[in-house]
């Protein structure tokens, strides 16, 4: 089979699309032959070197959908032929409230979806939703269960309460935004684009901020009050400033820090506004159920930005590394003649 292989780190440039073995199942396991596979900033990340548990070689890639290739012998709930979504998150465990320690993500350091064919255990296999394209079910697993968990779970997102989610116009903020729309939520919004917020507005969001101006936070303070819930992904300086716009008894739920650490967090400001900081990552094979049917009754599609091949992988991540997307961007796998 094609797939998309790093061979060392060193950038998006060290990635070589190679022919490798079709994958065999165990008896729990199943083969899913891909017909779309999305890019998450961790495969960008993934390829400088970037992230914790490093093997190479590897293909790799977390999302994606496909038809079932192939099952092992022990599996009961899919058949050869059946059109499905894959959950990334391998060994969560039993506890929906935290994962085990050995819990990782499909694409590193097991071989991930930038392939024509990958195996996965039976439990991390879901029907794809019917209403939705082979790129849009791909699309969703790991930002759309990020984010289910954030606001659902952990932030405890209610109607009618305000959210502000900081970044928008990465993967997993755009979930939230149509996650807490679909909530009843009143959605704010921040970026370093007067773009990005101008087309956040256009799918519900009722304010948005540019965080290059040092005074958004004050300003909407004035415009808009406190905020009940910030669900942030970016961390950084700007952190401090997420504190300072969240109400008495709110909460901030944070799932990345794409900006890097947070300096100086100031105390005081946590404890005397009663406020709660909790931590997130992906989400559980529950969760994951619960993302899925909660999509398919507000009948939700993920904002994709743009398509590549899979041989243009590598140009696909450099064009991420830019971070100019509005939505997710996508690998279409082709030759789908037959089964």
């Amino acid at each position: 089979m094609k797939a998309v292989l790093l061979n060392e780190i060193g950038g998006p440039e060290k990635l070589s699309i190679v022919e490798i073995p079709i994958p065999t199942p165990a008896e729990n396991e199943v083969v899913i032959k891909i017909h779309s596979a999305a890019l998450n900033r961790r495969d960008f990340y993934i390829s400088h070197g970037m992230y914790p548990g490093m093997q190479t070689p590897c293909v790799l890639g977390s999302d994606g959908a496909g038809k079932v290739f192939a099952i092992g012998k022990n599996v009961s709930n899919f058949s050869i032929g059946d059109n499905v979504i894959i959950d990334p998150g391998l060994n969560w465990g039993d506890h929906d409230d935290y994962c085990r320690d050995d819990f990782t993500v499909l694409g590193m350091p097991s071989n991930g979806t930038f392939a024509e064919y990958v195996v996965v255990p039976e439990e991390n296999v879901h029907k794809k939703p019917d209403y939705m394209s082979w790129e849009e079910a791909a699309a969703i697993p790991l930002a759309g269960v990020t984010a289910y968990r954030s606001l659902v779970t952990r932030g405890q997102l209610r109607d009618g309460e305000t959210v502000l989610i900081p970044g928008i116009g990465s993967g997993v903020a755009l979930y939230l935004l149509q996650m807490a729309v679909a909530i009843g939520a009143k959605v704010i919004v921040t970026s370093s684009s007067d773009e990005k917020i101008n087309n956040a507005l256009k799918l519900g969001a009722i304010a948005g901020y540019n965080y290059k101006d040092e005074e958004w936070h004050k300003k909407l303070r004035k415009e808009i009050g406190h905020v009940n819930l910030v669900v942030d992904g970016v961390g950084g300086e700007n952190f401090n400033r997420l504190i300072d716009v969240t109400a008495q008894g709110g909460r901030i739920v944070s799932y990345g820090a794409t900006n890097g650490p947070v300096p100086k967090t100031v105390m005081p400001k946590i404890f005397f506004k009663n406020m709660d900081i909790r931590g997130t990552t992906m989400g559980s094979p529950r969760e994951f159920d619960s993302m899925l049917k909660f999509y398919e009754k507000n009948q939700l599609k993920p904002i994709l930005d743009r398509s590549f091949m899979l041989d243009e992988a590598i140009e696909a991540l450099k064009y991420m590394g830019e971070g100019n997307n509005f939505g997710k961007i996508t690998l279409t796998v082709p030759n789908h003649k037959s089964l």
